[in-house]
C-alpha cells in the first residue's frame, strides 16, 4: 500500500486528489496540508511514501519547502503546477531539486488529470531516491578529449533518446558533457505541453549543443537536439543524411503522447543503422518494443543501468527483451554514445 500526503492550499483541489487517489486499491491517503507547516507536522507523524506538492502556498512556497524537504528529510516527491509558462518553469526548478515527477494540476481536465496523478504517484513510489545534495550540472568550458566527435562523426547518424521519471536530470547528465558538433539528437521525455519547452530551455543552458521543442519539418544537423512537445508525437522521417522531424496528434500509446516507442519505430525505419538508441530511467514499458526495431534494424542500443536509474523501468524491459546492446552507468552514456558513432561504418547517403 502506498501512503500518500497531499499538501495542497486549495480545499477543492486536495478533496479532487484524495477521492481520486483512494479509489485505487493500492493508494492510502494517510493525510492532507493547507501549507508546508502543517505538512512539515504531518510527515514526521505519518511517515508518508509518497508527497503531493503544490508550488503556490501561502506562508512558504513550495520549492522552498521542497529545498528543506530534501535536506532533513527526503521522500519521492511528485509536484503539481498550473499549466502556464511560470509554473513550468517551477516546475523543472523542482525536478532539480529532486523532486521524482511533476504535472499540471488542471481542474478542468478532471478524470484525466486523477489518472494521470495515480500513475505519477505509482511511479515516485517505485523511485530511488538520492540523499546526497543536488550536484549541479554545468556544460563544460570544452568537452573532454575522451567525448570529442570522431572524424567523420558530426556529419552523419542520428542520437534517439527516451526517458521518463528522473529524465530530466538524467537528460542533464547525457547532455552536458556532449560536444558541440555531436549529430542531431532526438528526445522523448514523459512530460505536459510546456513543461517540455521549459525542459528544453534548461537543457539549452546546460550544454554546448542547441536545445529546443521540436517544430514539424525541423531537419536534423549536428549540434542540434530535438525535444519532443508534451502533446505530440515525434517521428523521423527522411533517409541517412537527409532526416527531418514530423509531429503527430492523435491517440496515446500506452498511456503516453509523446511516446518513446513512436519516436524508436520511425528512427529504425528511416535510419536503421545510421541511429543510436538511448532509453533512460523511467516507470513501465514504453521505448523497449521500438528500442527491439532499432537494434534489429543495426543501430546500436544503449541503456541506463539499474544502479543509476531513479525507477529502473523502461530500460529493464527493454534489457528482458533483448533490445539493448549495451548497459552502462548514467555518467558513461555521453562517451559509449560517441565511441559508438567512431565504430559504425559511414552511411551511405
Amino acid at each position: 500500500m502506498i501512503r500518500v500526503l497531499i499538501v495542497d492550499d486549495s480545499p477543492v483541489v486536495r478533496r479532487l486528489f484524495r477521492d481520486g487517489l483512494s479509489r485505487d486499491p493500492g493508494i492510502e491517503v494517510v493525510g492532507e496540508a493547507p501549507d508546508p507547516y502543517v505538512a512539515r507536522d504531518l510527515i514526521v507523524k505519518l511517515k508518508p511514501d509518497v508527497l503531493t506538492l503544490d508550488i503556490e502556498m501561502p506562508r512558504m512556497d513550495g520549492l522552498t519547502f521542497l529545498r528543506k524537504l530534501m535536506k532533513h528529510y527526503p521522500l519521492p516527491v511528485v509536484v503539481c503546477s498550473s499549466l502556464t509558462r511560470a509554473g513550468s518553469e517551477k516546475a523543472i526548478e523542482a525536478l532539480e531539486l529532486r523532486a521524482v515527477e511533476v504535472m499540471s494540476k488542471n481542474q478542468e481536465a478532471g478524470p484525466a488529470m486523477v489518472n494521470e496523478l495515480v500513475r505519477k504517484v505509482k511511479a515516485a513510489a517505485a523511485s530511488r531516491i538520492d540523499r546526497r545534495p543536488p550536484a549541479p550540472v554545468r556544460a563544460p568550458a570544452a568537452p573532454a578529449p575522451a567525448l570529442a566527435v570522431p572524424p567523420g562523426g558530426a556529419k552523419r547518424g542520428i542520437i534517439a533518446v527516451g526517458s521518463s521519471t528522473g529524465g530530466p536530470e538524467a537528460l542533464c547528465r547525457l547532455l552536458a558533457p556532449l560536444p558541440a558538433d555531436t549529430p542531431g539528437i532526438v528526445i522523448v521525455q514523459h512530460m505536459p505541453p510546456l513543461f517540455t519547452a521549459s525542459l528544453a530551455g534548461r537543457l539549452d543552458h546546460l550544454s554546448a549543443l542547441h536545445v529546443r521543442e521540436a517544430r514539424d519539418g525541423d531537419v536534423l544537423q549536428p549540434g542540434l537536439a530535438l525535444v519532443a512537445p508534451g502533446d505530440r508525437h515525434l517521428l523521423v522521417q527522411g533517409r541517412p543524411g537527409r532526416y527531418r522531424v514530423e509531429l503527430r496528434d492523435g491517440p496515446r500509446v500506452g498511456l503516453h503522447k509523446p511516446a518513446v516507442d513512436v519516436l524508436f519505430r520511425s528512427v529504425a525505419k528511416a535510419a536503421g543503422a545510421d541511429a543510436i538508441g538511448v532509453i533512460m530511467t523511467g516507470m513501465g514499458a514504453d521505448g523497449a518494443r521500438g528500442m527491439l526495431e532499432m537494434r534489429q534494424a543495426g543501430a546500436w542500443t544503449i541503456a541506463q543501468n539499474e544502479a543509476t536509474c531513479v525507477v529502473y523501468g523502461m530500460p529493464r524491459e527493454a534489457v528482458q527483451l533483448g533490445a539493448v546492446s549495451e548497459e552502462a552507468a548514467l555518467d558513461e552514456i555521453a562517451g559509449r554514445v560517441l565511441r559508438a558513432l567512431s565504430k559504425r561504418p559511414a552511411a551511405v547517403v
